[in-house]
């Protein structure tokens, strides 16, 4: 089964390091694509899982696709919000969504809680920097593709577990 459409907001925050930005202070574009990722490890791990656990069940998410926009650029020593969601999932892929948003002084009270998860419906505090998302495919081992929903219905199970608390 086949689901997508949008679904809940999880939000990992971090402040821009030095090393991530160049000499005018401002963040290099590749380094949006490694907070795409510390936003969906974030994501899995405050759905229970963590990727060290699902690779430890032999299988593996590569990414297949990847697409960015830059809206506006994130400086050094920004305080910065990842927001990914799962935007689409099946027993054989997975997509997510991120918005990347600086923290502003209106945002800050609205994103203290680290656990806390936004609707669909919500809208989502900060300044938008970058948006994007990501296509991936669940493999073995051996990179042959796998169907979640037969080979791990537990973990397929949370997923749509997720899935459906952002969709009511």
């Amino acid at each position: 089964m086949q689901h997508s459409g949008n679904g809940n907001w999880y939000m990992t925050k971090l402040r821009v390091r030095y090393q991530e930005s160049d000499q005018m202070g401002v963040v290099y574009h590749m380094n949006y694509v490694n907070w795409f990722e510390i936003g969906r490890t974030e994501t899995i791990r405050q759905m229970g899982y963590s990727y060290r656990k699902i690779e430890e069940q032999g299988f593996l998410l590569p990414v297949t696709g990847l697409d960015v926009k830059y809206h506006k650029p994130a400086r050094y020593d920004d305080e910065i919000m990842i927001f990914t969601r799962i935007a689409a999932f099946s027993g054989l892929r997975l997509n997510y969504e991120y918005d990347v948003r600086r923290m502003t002084s209106d945002s800050s009270g609205q994103a203290d809680g680290e656990l806390r998860v936004w609707s669909s419906e919500e809208s989502l505090p900060g300044e938008r920097l970058v948006t994007g998302a990501t296509q991936h495919v669940w493999v073995n081992r051996d990179w042959k593709p796998v169907r979640l929903d037969k080979a791990a219905s537990e973990l397929y199970s949370a997923l749509e577990k997720v899935w459906l608390s952002g969709k009511g």
